[in-house]
């Protein structure tokens, strides 16, 4: 059965990380709601300028848009066997959506949380900074340009998201609280949800997602 695999966790856990490694081995498109929703906040529109303000502040966007957006993306034909999901669901009625759209879609839903220490989060969030040419991501405490604010791939100047500011980062970590961990508790009832411990090395976390994906994909064999 198709699947569609998703990845639960904090700002700065490395779901977006995780995402891209997942996409690369099982040929699944990668699909973002926060890269979709930043690509509409830079379009001059209603619907841009208002996600632009909403993002820049922390605060999260409406259900309804999310949805909306998100169902326009997955029913493109690369979707059509599977698609990894990073950012949403966040709360127990997107859960519900998201039921609906995998029942519809004919998919399988497999459920990963990656789970961080909040001080090692902060540093990851409040640190990070993108090339603005060729998107090469750094931090300031983790792994520093040589030049401060300058790529050292191509020498383009750094930049760094208007969500990833400390008094930004403060309440994205309290809106994951406040909402999405109702929606793990939820998950973690239903004897669904795989821990990913996010503290490791890339590698390692990506090693224990793969064994997790591949023994779902057993038991969804042998069901089948």
């Amino acid at each position: 059965m198709s699947k569609i695999i998703v990845i639960i966790g904090p700002p700065g856990a490395g779901k977006g990380t995780q995402s891209r490694l997942i996409s690369e081995k099982y040929g699944y498109p990668q699909v973002s709601t926060g890269d979709l929703l930043r690509g509409i906040a830079k379009t001059d529109t209603p619907l841009g300028n208002e996600l632009k303000k909403v993002m820049d502040t922390g605060n999260l966007v409406s259900d309804e848009i999310l949805a909306s957006v998100l169902l326009e993306r997955t029913t493109s034909l690369d979707c059509r066997y599977g698609f990894v999901l990073d950012g949403y669901p966040r709360t127990i009625p997107q859960a519900n959506l998201l039921e609906t759209l995998a029942e519809q879609q004919g998919k399988s839903i497999v459920l990963l949380k990656i789970g961080l220490d909040e001080d090692l989060l902060m540093k990851r969030l409040t640190g990070r900074a993108t090339c603005s040419k060729c998107g090469e991501i750094y931090n300031t405490y983790f792994c520093p340009p040589r030049e401060n604010g300058v790529c050292d791939v191509d020498g383009a100047p750094l930049m760094k998201r208007g969500d990833d500011r400390p008094e930004a980062v403060t309440l994205r970590l309290a809106a994951y609280h406040a909402m999405t961990e109702p929606l793990v508790a939820y998950y973690r009832q239903t004897g669904r949800l795989i821990d990913v411990d996010g503290g490791k090395e890339v590698d390692e976390v990506f090693d224990g997602i793969c064994n997790s994906i591949d023994a779902a994909t057993t038991r969804s064999n042998s069901s089948g």
